[in-house]
């Protein structure tokens, strides 16, 4: 029987955790920069670092506050986010192995929550938001990062179609309406929303996910025949290295 979307997550990137750890484009970026400043003068929160993967978020925000759970479905994630939290003296990182739809959190147990490039792998998007706004104390702060999809349906297509080449873990980039509504329905008022572009170099964003060589032959034929429409927008270079729309949404307990 083939295996459920939680479990076929955790089996993709079971052995990505060191390549996620050392990637330069999750363990840098503006989005970080906007998180620690987020988190600035909050010396006594407790924050959730949802969906950790490498562990960036922890790394940043445990110098600026009271507590920093790290969870993720991945063992080898979290593996390598206590041992690094431990290599780097941040004795107040601790692990949480679980889904986002299903935390094992109380009620109102975190000041902050922060999901950064992880909800696209969500089976029920709308269940981990109303998770993570369960586990939020009322008036609490949520920061949710990630790839959004152009509202173009051609765009979109094209997207979502050479994402799950790289990665079948894949479920959806959101687009932004979708992602306002989503947190709506979830109990959020949305303060602020940052867009922003991201330059990838193709070689790295498929080694990074060890993508095949038959997957990636695809993605190059599918670019070198896309339209000029999708040339355009993803600014596609002849080495396939292109740039993506990411989104901050920055939102507290309504």
């Amino acid at each position: 029987m083939p295996p459920s979307q939680p479990t076929f997550v955790a089996e993709q990137y079971g052995p990505r955790a060191q390549d996620y750890l050392s990637s330069e484009v999750h363990r840098s970026g503006a989005d970080l920069d906007q998180i620690e400043t987020e988190l600035q003068g909050r010396h006594d929160a407790h924050v959730l670092d949802l969906g950790c993967g490498g562990g960036h978020v922890s790394y940043r925000a445990a110098p600026l506050v009271a507590e920093v759970i790290a969870c993720d479905l991945t063992e080898s994630m979290l593996a390598t986010v206590q041992a690094t939290a431990a290599e780097r003296g941040l004795g107040n990182i601790a692990i949480q192995r679980a889904p986002a739809e299903r935390l094992p959190f109380a009620d109102a147990r975190f000041d902050v929550v922060v999901a950064r490039f992880t909800t696209h792998h969500w089976q029920d998007r709308d269940a981990g938001l109303r998770e993570a706004r369960r586990v939020l104390k009322p008036g609490g702060r949520a920061i949710f990062i990630d790839v959004v999809a152009p509202q173009d349906a051609l765009l979109d297509s094209w997207l979502q179609t050479l994402e799950l080449l790289r990665d079948m873990s894949h479920v959806r980039n959101y687009r932004t309406a979708e992602w306002v509504a989503a947190l709506a329905r979830a109990g959020f008022a949305i303060d602020s929303l940052t867009p922003r572009r991201l330059p990838l170099r193709f070689d790295d964003w498929v080694a990074r996910t060890r993508t095949s060589g038959e997957h990636v032959a695809a993605i190059r034929s599918l670019q070198a025949h896309a339209p000029e429409e999708v040339h355009r927008h993803f600014a596609i270079a002849a080495d396939g290295s292109f740039t993506l729309d990411t989104l901050a949404l920055v939102a507290r307990a309504a």
